[in-house]
């Protein structure tokens, strides 16, 4: 737990911060969606294609990165409307006013972070494999 608490003065920062953010985001979305169209100069030949083709599965990467990190300040400022922002959603207890500033988003304290990263470990997706402890054997014919 952090002993510096968090002030009506650092929820406007983080406010500001993250509308400042979000119409930032807005913004980059509109100029990536004219932009978003393979030009049919660009498929000249295979070489083209192929590096269009990238520049186009990089962009949207990028704008399902942007979308996901819009969701999280989206969720941020309605924590903050609801006076739960720097509240830990798993114990509760105070995220603590440095973490918050290195993970404006975040919203878990140091302590359950740790624990929900060490049983993520076991599996992508948060679960343990069902094959854990059982021998596979491939019988070629």
């Amino acid at each position: 737990m952090s002993t510096t608490m968090m002030t009506t003065a650092h929820l406007n920062a983080f406010k500001k911060m993250f509308e400042e953010q979000k119409s930032s985001l807005v913004f980059n979305k509109s100029m990536m969606d004219e932009s978003f169209h393979i030009q049919a100069d660009e498929m000249m030949d295979e070489t083209d294609l192929t590096s269009a083709e990238l520049e186009q599965s990089m962009r949207i990467r990028l704008r399902n990165r942007e979308a996901l990190f819009a969701k999280k300040i989206d969720e941020a400022l309605r924590r903050i409307h609801a006076g739960e922002f720097g509240a830990c959603d798993e114990c509760g207890g105070e995220i603590g006013l440095k973490r918050l500033q290195a993970r404006p988003t975040t919203t878990h304290c140091v302590q359950c972070k740790e624990e929900q990263e060490r049983n993520e470990r076991f599996h992508v997706d948060g679960r343990k494999p069902k094959s854990e402890g059982r021998k596979i054997v491939l019988k070629l014919a």
